[in-house]
């Protein structure tokens, strides 16, 4: 039987500036999705009889409207999941809201509209009272445990590993594309290329390795693998987070032991020497209620993000990337006196000779 599969919406592909060398691109596109560490993740399930859409049905192409709450015990195995990416040690942690306005992560339970997620930071382009995460069948039901794990690690910034270039997969397509039109997904070819035969840029892979056990990995029956080999009579992932998975986001979101953020004050640079996806973080207690602009110098690619403290954790209030051209991270924000503001700058790659440093003036 085939196995109902995460469905992810095609996306555009993010745009750089034109003629940058080659090391300086793939930098960008690694981390292009990933949230910056130290980040709190809150989500939110939603929970109003007004929360629902118009799906069709696959079979009579009848639509019917299906709201997005689901059970207290779907949403416990989400929860569960949440806790067991961040039992890992990462330095990215989830804490649940109850205003959908405080959520990065923002969960539906719709059923007939497929799994999916968006990944890692293409949340923060999706309107509040939409989805960024759905679950469209019962989670509660033996094996699917995973599927909440795989969700997660979209929302993590991870992608389907069965995509990589690595894996050396050999598809019969027409195979594919006939298995995935009939039940229960009932794909389009466009959807079924998108998710499946399409492969990654070798830069947003999860690892330089593929691996068949990843909680990211698609299970396959019979017949649609001829290659490698040994999967021709079907790939069968356990549905539980691999070493693999979790070298993977610690690599990315280390724990974060460093001492506690410098001050950053306004009109005195701080000189940085960051290597490849290190971080550095500030903090701002502005003398006076007005518009700051924070950004980067030199000769570097780095991502700044700004967050408010509201009862004491971090939320995300704006971010910028300086998008692989030649001008540094620049951007500007509200702040007012007597709260307290966040600042970290992620380094993609340094260039030349690392030298650079951050502002708020």
């Amino acid at each position: 039987m085939t196995a109902r599969y995460c469905s992810l919406a095609q996306q555009s592909a993010p745009a750089f500036a034109p003629g940058l060398a080659a090391e300086r691109l793939n930098a960008l596109i690694s981390g292009h999705r990933m949230w910056v560490n130290g980040t709190v993740l809150h989500y939110y399930f939603f929970d109003r009889d007004s929360d629902a859409s118009s799906i069709p049905d696959p079979e009579t192409g009848e639509t019917r409207r299906v709201a997005w709450a689901g059970s207290k015990e779907q949403q416990d195995v989400v929860r569960e999941c949440f806790q067991e990416w961040q039992g890992l040690g990462i330095g990215l942690s989830f804490q649940e809201v109850r205003d959908r306005s405080e959520a990065e992560l923002r969960i539906g339970f719709q059923l007939g509209d497929g799994s999916w997620s968006t990944v890692g930071k293409d949340s923060l382009r999706i309107g509040l009272n939409e989805r960024t995460m759905n679950f469209g069948w019962d989670l509660t039901v033996p094996g699917e445990r995973g599927t909440a794990l795989h969700e997660i690690g979209h929302a993590l910034g991870m992608l389907h590993e069965h995509q990589s270039p690595f894996a050396g997969i050999h598809w019969d397509d027409e195979a594919v594309y006939a298995d995935l039109a009939g039940p229960p997904n009932f794909w389009s070819r466009d959807k079924t290329f998108f998710n499946i035969l399409r492969k990654l840029d070798p830069n947003e892979v999860n690892g330089s390795v593929w691996d068949p056990h990843s909680i990211m990995e698609y299970p396959f029956s019979d017949g649609l693998i001829l290659e490698p080999e040994q999967f021709r009579a079907g790939l069968n992932p356990p549905g539980v987070l691999s070493r693999a998975d979790k070298e993977f986001v610690r690599r990315w979101y280390p724990p974060t032991e460093a001492p506690g953020p410098r001050e950053l004050v306004p009109f005195r640079s701080v000189p940085l020497r960051l290597g490849p996806a290190e971080q550095a973080d500030f903090v701002i207690e502005p003398p006076e209620t007005r518009e700051y602009t924070l950004g980067t110098f030199g000769d570097s690619d780095t991502v700044v993000v700004i967050f408010e403290e509201r009862d004491g954790e971090p939320r995300y209030l704006t971010a910028q990337d300086d998008g692989g051209t030649a001008h540094n991270a620049t951007l500007k924000a509200r702040l007012v006196k007597g709260r307290r503001y966040f600042v970290r700058v992620r380094l993609y790659a340094n260039w030349g000779s690392g030298e650079t440093a951050v502002m708020c003036w």
